[in-house]
């Protein structure tokens, strides 16, 4: 199974977070409207800030704010700040891995096709994206339990 990591998950619901109210958010505002430990918040801000998907403010009213406008902000964008260059297996370009059959590899160079692909389709979500439609964040969004028919 291809996916994120939990971080980057919690990545994305953080910058969608700080997207919806365009001002300037501490870490502990966000772990409190997100839900996320503010430990983990605190270790993606520190990513998502030497990216460069958020500015920091230091001060009484410092906190993080968006580092560009949500439509210039990818999926690809957050997946690689929080994770690194997407590769999906060793042989790909991308990848920092190296795989120990190389040389011998009927299909190395192969999935750079692939890879190409999912790279491109992540670059075409963007934040603002992934912000529409999003009312709030917590107990809110979670429907009540559906009531069995007698």
């Amino acid at each position: 199974m291809f996916k994120v990591n939990k971080l980057t998950d919690y990545a994305t619901v953080v910058l969608i977070e700080i997207a919806r109210s365009n001002v300037v958010r501490s870490s502990q505002h966000l772990s409190e409207r997100t839900g996320i430990p503010l430990p983990t918040v605190a270790k993606i801000m520190k990513n998502l800030n030497k990216a460069g998907l958020v500015a920091s403010q230091r001060g009484a009213g410092g906190g993080y704010a968006l580092g560009r406008k949500p439509v210039e902000i990818t999926i690809a964008d957050v997946i690689q700040a929080v994770e690194g260059p997407i590769a999906l297996t060793a042989c790909a370009d991308t990848s920092e891995e190296h795989c120990g059959i190389e040389s011998i590899c009927p299909v190395q160079g192969k999935w750079n096709r692939v890879n190409t692909a999912v790279r491109t389709a992540l670059t075409e979500v963007t934040l603002a994206d992934m912000a529409e439609d999003v009312s709030t964040f917590g107990p809110a969004l979670r429907a009540p339990a559906a009531t069995p028919a007698l």
